[in-house]
């Protein structure tokens, strides 16, 4: 794993850091970063939310992996310590995941979480 891919014990997967690249090129653009943020909302008290952004903000901290970046605003961090971000390609569909420890249940959507 490359030593930058973990930062507080957030770590992006190799399939993450492939697809936003990939898509890094489809856009040309080199600056383009995954954002990913925690919310209230959801099913299950908090949501995760997955865009991608060319611009860093302040209080951002950046993950990073293989020439990809991931953004995550200073309150979602606390959400995710100890987390990982990854990419999956199912039947259903591929998209961004998140593997948190700190979530005690989630819904089966895969994008609502408690933490009770």
């Amino acid at each position: 794993m490359d030593e930058t891919a973990a930062q507080d014990g957030i770590t992006m997967s190799e399939r993450a850091a492939r697809r936003i690249h990939e898509i890094m090129t489809e856009e040309q653009n080199t600056g383009m970063m995954l954002r990913v943020a925690v919310g209230g909302g959801g099913c299950s008290g908090f949501q995760y939310s997955f865009t991608f952004d060319d611009a860093r903000n302040d209080e951002d901290r950046v993950i990073e992996r293989d020439d990809a970046r991931i953004v995550v605003d200073e309150i979602s961090w606390d959400f995710l310590s100890g987390a990982e971000i990854d990419f999956v390609e199912e039947l259903i569909g591929a998209y961004f995941t998140i593997r948190n420890p700190n979530a005690t249940s989630t819904c089966g959507c895969g994008t609502s979480f408690s933490t009770d």
